[in-house]
């Protein structure tokens, strides 16, 4: 005897089925969705009818007759709902509305301002997304929020493991989010959500075995393996920025010594700036900074790089070689087809990109790197708050039991 929750379970993953294909072959017949499928006509009209009355669907026109009356058409409407994606980082909260294919439909970034940190930076997420809902029409149509985040997160629990830099321990981000708005929310770590981003809307479709590094602010990696992101036990998979490269290096915050990230990331190549104008090199970074510490930025440092600047080029070796012997670790371990790079460090930065690519070629295991692909990421300026949807349409389009 089948019970009224299996019955219910059938109908529900139907019905994503059903929906994920109007929204891949759209517009297409409501006999040509139960013949692709194999799912009764009786049973994709009642779905049909039902997503077409959440504004998810709607009919578009005839199509070409097969003998009888010709036959109504429907289509995928991505404006019918949308969702909200919020990305933190440890200097902003970026948050947006988006349509059902990651379109943004507006955007506003909050500051984080220095010493933001702990109970302080959750309360100040949790107002940044009340004061954006204020600009929201109609939240009646809004699907969720997805928020994603550095760090270990648990996204089958919802909560924030631990953030060395934002200094978080156990936060259960999604209950607090639901009490405080009333609306279903996503949790994942931000590189894991971008892994999944260029995994299905962005440059690793085909791939199923994926490596994401990201080298910005921080350092961090996401996996695909056998086309599912590979999460571990507790969501900690993939701390890429707090990976060994130097046993008698400096003291990370996570407590750890020599973590990768204290070379590679933001603040040490600032750091290694600063040193080297201290020692008094001469860098076209001080010139495009105006003389002013303060003013020398992402872009200030690519700029003057792409300029021939040899304080900048000693740093990007250096950035490499850490890079490379990170990366050919993962490589090595787990065996992925493609690799793709990101983040504001590899940002209009060929000369990075290519120097990790060769010396990752060179140095992993022959057999590993056999039709390995290296890859800059192709998800534009939006991509933190893409990959928080990503996050949230993987869920509504690919059921999974």
């Amino acid at each position: 005897m089948r019970r009224t929750g299996d019955l219910k379970l059938i109908q529900e993953l139907n019905r994503f089925i059903i929906l994920d294909t109007i929204r891949q072959f759209g517009p297409i017949s409501r006999s040509d969705i139960a013949k692709k499928q194999g799912i009764s006509p009786t049973t994709v009209t009642s779905a049909v009818n039902e997503l077409i009355r959440d504004g998810m669907v709607a009919e578009d026109g005839t199509g070409e007759s097969k003998g009888g009356r010709k036959p109504i058409m429907v289509r995928f409407c991505p404006d019918g709902k949308f969702l909200i994606g919020v990305s933190i980082t440890n200097t902003a909260i970026t948050i947006a509305e988006m349509n059902l294919e990651a379109a943004t439909k507006q955007k506003k970034i909050y500051p984080v301002k220095a010493g933001l940190v702990s109970d302080l930076i959750i309360q100040y997420v949790l107002d940044s997304i009340e004061d954006f809902l204020q600009s929201v029409d109609d939240v009646s149509r809004c699907l969720g929020i997805s928020i994603i985040a550095p760090g270990i997160v648990d996204a089958a629990s919802g909560v924030i493991r631990f953030n060395s830099k934002l200094r978080l321990h156990d936060v259960p981000l999604i209950d607090m989010a639901e009490k405080r708005f009333g609306l279903k929310t996503w949790l994942d770590n931000d590189a894991n959500a971008i892994a999944l981003a260029e995994k299905n809307f962005g440059g690793g479709l085909n791939a199923n075995n994926l490596l994401f590094v990201t080298v910005g602010e921080g350092v961090g990696s996401g996996l695909v393996v056998n086309g599912s992101i590979f999460r571990g036990s507790r969501g900690g998979a993939g701390e890429f920025g707090h990976t060994t490269v130097d046993r008698s290096g400096m003291r990370c915050d996570c407590g750890n010594v020599g973590c990768l990230e204290n070379y590679v990331a933001w603040p040490a190549i600032y750091s290694g700036i600063l040193s080297a104008v201290t020692r008094g090199k001469e860098t076209l970074v001080m010139d495009l900074a105006d003389g002013d510490m303060t003013k020398i930025t992402f872009d200030v440092f690519r700029q003057a790089l792409h300029q021939g600047d040899q304080v900048c080029q000693d740093i990007v070796d250096e950035i490499a070689s850490y890079m490379s012997i990170g990366i050919v670790n993962l490589v090595n371990l787990f065996n992925p087809s493609l690799i793709i790079l990101g983040g504001e460090m590899i940002r209009d930065n060929q000369v990075l990109f290519e120097r990790i690519q060769k010396q990752v070629m060179a140095q992993a295991m022959g057999t590993m790197v056999e039709g390995l692909e290296f890859r800059p990421t192709v998800l534009g300026a939006d991509f933190e708050v893409k990959a928080a949807a990503a996050v949230l349409l993987q869920d509504v389009f690919h059921f999974s039991l």
